[in-house]
């Protein structure tokens, strides 16, 4: 079997860029928290892209989803025999609004027997036996029954595709097990990385083809469970020689994407990326040396981080688990130090090698202790976790020596992770990258850049921006140094970290643009730019001209309107969407569909400012803080809302934070304002805060409130809900429309073809740079086409209901 090259593409730079499709701004470092006035109110929620699943969205199955049987419907019993609770008044419905109520709740096999039973009828009440005398009903069914029938076709294309990618990559499967079983002197599968590599490829992607059955058929195969059985033999290997990220990158993070499900598999992925992040810290980067990174750390910040946490926390705090938590990270340190693995100096390893194993005995001993003290949160104390603290420090100094900045971090990263994701130190050393966010204050070039093939490479350039105006840099190009570093191995924040700076200053790169001609050398030249202020726009249409003009009305016919808002919510965002809808509704706007997807969060106010601009009146969201504290209540106003034309909004599992309060609020059943298409976003429900309180030049983030719906419904965290063996966390779609692998990677190309900003004379190397058309673009994202039925829908039943006034 001939080796592949997937080992040595994606070991260059970390586990979490492997076929990345995530875009990062040089202008602007892609934030895994967005700051917000008066509480931060970020996400985790980014897209992660793996060997296998790009930012697979969460959800049921779609195509599992069937209503058969006929349809009888005696008027007085409609909203019973139809089975939903939301239509209990329906009786006294139009047939044409109870159709609509069906196709907004995903039911388009209900509508459908629903509107064919009426045409076969008449255009009257639903159980008449004569056809009404206004054909208008009639028209507004015929035309919801082709809505309709526009789903079926897009569900059985996606349906076709799935299945015959199954067949691809079980034939695929068959072809490794016949080349295994040919020659066994040569098994690839024995013990090559690359070949369990390819081989874990085919079955995760047939796993994530297969309906239930067919999945549990292919895991209990058993060249499958050898396959998995010299993955985790392999990673064994890797582990040996202390190579964790590897371990996780080529065996761990394939089977958890092949059964997402399994815990071990994922308690065991964590546990290496805890060791790898571990190792991380001791090396140094292009960007700083790991004395700079733990320049300014002292135990006195981590002690005040704690104190304050007592007050301000949403909710009691278990020091027992932070405890426990931390010490597990200690006695991990001693594994990931091993002088076998030569991570650190001679000397330190020496004194590794004489005093770990009292290191690692003493932290059993410790542990013990806080687990028969810790028996009730009441025993174990803010202040006996803060001797815990010093008791760890003294007996590092009594054994193996480490630097204490190094333990400290190590320490307090572990305890705090016990309470959410999203409460941190943010270290004197983080600040300069940590108030970039929090100012949304930015000085770069204005470039878009990705990682391709291991390259760094310019995705796109941002109108009016330094390297726009010169001319000379352009999509394509790929940055070979900065500053005279090469980027060959520099991962992308480490990459936006030196390109980015002071306003005024200057920055050189070393650009080669490929010719295309293996005959005619690829060009390379030196581009020096002074950095100056980028302005990032969050808000998007759904193409880019070649001037920079965004596109909003993706149907000119019907008057829709697409808007994205792009990677997070702004103290701009608010204004800017008032502009384009605006400019959309002097163009006569009927319906808008707001694409929130993969938008990881952002400022809390701007949340609420967007959220009022479709609602009149009621609540938008209310934050609950800590114990004994008052909620606090964000309403909608009158003044300045817009019209009340048909919204749709489209989420999936990357959709966070602000995000979920704005999908959450207008389509809550306090408003249903608009009907959200997509999957469940991705549940992180709170609200941070920052202060300054642990001094030193070091600020605290943490959790100081959950936020609820209009309703009251609170928006769950996803891990507190894993925990409890349930799925109802974050907001849900109306209508699931879950996208697989292949779906999800064309949508993105597309909508990054779309996206993309060339300087005028740009010209095309090796794959043509193309804008899509409308039909292309919808073709290639089926949310996007679902949405927009069910914006043609919502009008229909407008038209409708207009005509019998």
């Amino acid at each position: 079997m001939r080796t592949k090259n997937i080992y040595l593409i994606g070991l260059s730079f970390f586990v979490v860029l492997i076929l990345s499709v995530v875009w990062m701004f040089v202008a602007r470092p892609a934030p895994l928290e967005v700051p917000i006035a008066g509480g931060v109110d970020g996400s985790g929620g980014l897209l992660l892209t793996g060997p296998a699943v790009v930012g697979r969205c969460e959800g049921t199955d779609e195509f599992a989803k069937s209503e058969s049987g006929p349809l009888e419907i005696p008027p007085e019993r409609a909203s019973v025999l139809l089975g939903d609770s939301l239509l209990t008044e329906s009786a006294e419905s139009s047939p044409v609004e109870m159709a609509c109520e069906l196709i907004y709740q995903g039911k388009f096999d209900a509508a459908d027997k629903l509107i064919e039973h009426q045409l076969s009828l008449g255009s009257g009440p639903i159980g008449a036996e004569q056809p009404g005398q206004d054909a208008q009903p009639r028209s507004a069914l015929s035309e919801l029954a082709q809505i309709v029938q526009e789903y079926k076709d897009i569900s059985r294309e996606r349906q076709s595709a799935r299945e015959a990618a199954y067949k691809e990559q079980l034939s695929e499967l068959e072809k490794l097990r016949a080349e295994t079983d040919a020659n066994d002197v040569n098994d690839v599968i024995a013990g090559d990385v690359n070949d369990i590599v390819a081989a874990l490829s085919v079955i995760a992607k047939a796993s994530e083809f297969a309906d239930q059955t067919k999945k549990e058929q292919l895991l209990s195969d058993a060249f499958v469970k050898e396959i998995v059985q010299k993955a985790i033999d392999k990673s064994a290997e890797f582990e040996v020689k202390g190579k964790w990220l590897e371990a996780y990158a080529n065996c761990y993070s394939w089977l958890q994407a092949i059964d997402p499900n399994n815990e071990a598999y994922s308690d065991y992925g964590r546990r290496l990326l805890d060791k790898a992040t571990i190792a991380a810290a001791f090396q140094d980067s292009p960007c700083e040396t790991r004395e700079e990174r733990f320049r300014g750390v002292k135990e006195g910040i981590f002690v005040r981080a704690i104190n304050f946490l007592s007050l301000d926390y949403v909710t009691v705090i278990d020091y027992g688990q932070m405890a426990t938590k931390a010490i597990e990270r200690c006695k991990l340190l001693a594994e990931v130090l091993d002088p076998r693995f030569s991570i650190l100096g001679e000397d330190q390893e020496l004194r590794i090698e004489n005093q770990g194993s009292a290191w690692s005995a003493a932290l059993v001993a410790l542990l013990d202790e806080v687990k028969s003290a810790s028996g009730e949160p009441t025993k174990f104390s803010k202040q006996k976790f803060i001797d815990v603290f010093e008791k760890v420090l003294k007996i590092n100094e009594a054994t193996i020596d480490l630097p204490g900045p190094v333990l400290i971090i190590q320490f307090a990263e572990a305890a705090l992770s016990t309470l959410d994701p999203y409460t941190v130190i943010v270290w004197p050393r983080q600040m300069q990258d940590f108030e970039k966010m929090m100012t949304s204050k930015f000085t770069g070039i204005g470039i878009e850049i990705s990682k391709q093939k291991g390259l760094l490479t310019v995705a796109s350039l941002l109108l009016d921006t330094p390297a726009f105006n010169s001319g000379l840099l352009d999509a394509g190009d790929v940055i070979e140094m900065v500053d005279g570093v090469e980027t060959k191995d520099m991962t992308l924040t480490c990459a936006v970290h030196k390109i980015t700076g002071p306003a005024g200053t200057k920055v050189t790169l070393t650009a080669r643009r490929p010719s295309g001609d293996k005959n005619i050398e690829d060009k390379v030249f030196d581009i020096t730019l002074t950095r100056a202020k980028i302005i990032v726009p969050t808000i998007r249409g759904w193409q880019r001209t070649e001037a920079g003009k965004w596109l909003y009305m993706i149907d000119d016919g019907s008057k829709i309107g697409y808007v994205r808002i792009y990677n997070s919510f702004s103290e701009r965002t608010a204004a800017d969407l008032e502009k384009v809808l605006l400019e959309l509704e002097a163009e006569r706007l009927r319906g808008l569909i707001l694409d929130l997807r993969f938008n990881s969060g952002g400022l809390l106010d701007s949340a609420v400012a967007i959220s009022d601009k479709f609602l009149k009146e009621g609540l938008i969201v209310s934050t609950q803080p800590g114990v004994r504290r008052k909620p606090v209540y964000k309403p909608a106003h009158r003044r300045k809302t817009h019209p009340n034309y048909p919204l749709v909004i489209l989420i999936n599992s990357s959709s966070a934070s602000a995000s979920e309060i704005v999908a959450g609020a207008l389509a809550d059943k306090a408003h249903k304002r608009a009907v959200l298409v997509g999957t469940r976003t991705h549940g992180k429900g709170s609200v941070q805060g920052v202060t300054g309180y642990p001094g030193g030049g070091a600020q605290l983030k943490y959790t100081m409130a959950y936020y609820h719906l209009p309703s009251g419904q609170r928006v769950e965290n996803q891990d507190a809900m894993k925990k409890q063996n349930r799925k109802d966390w974050g907001v849900g779609p109306d209508i699931e429309v879950e996208l697989r692998t292949v779906e999800l990677r064309k949508m993105i190309d597309v909508q990054r073809d779309n996206d993309v900003l060339v300087k005028a004379d740009h010209v095309s190397v090796g794959a043509e740079l193309k804008k899509h058309t409308i039909e292309e673009t919808l073709a290639a994202d089926p949310q996007l086409a679902v949405g927009l039925l069910v914006v043609k829908s919502k009008l229909i039943e407008t038209q409708n209901a207009e005509s019998k006034i």
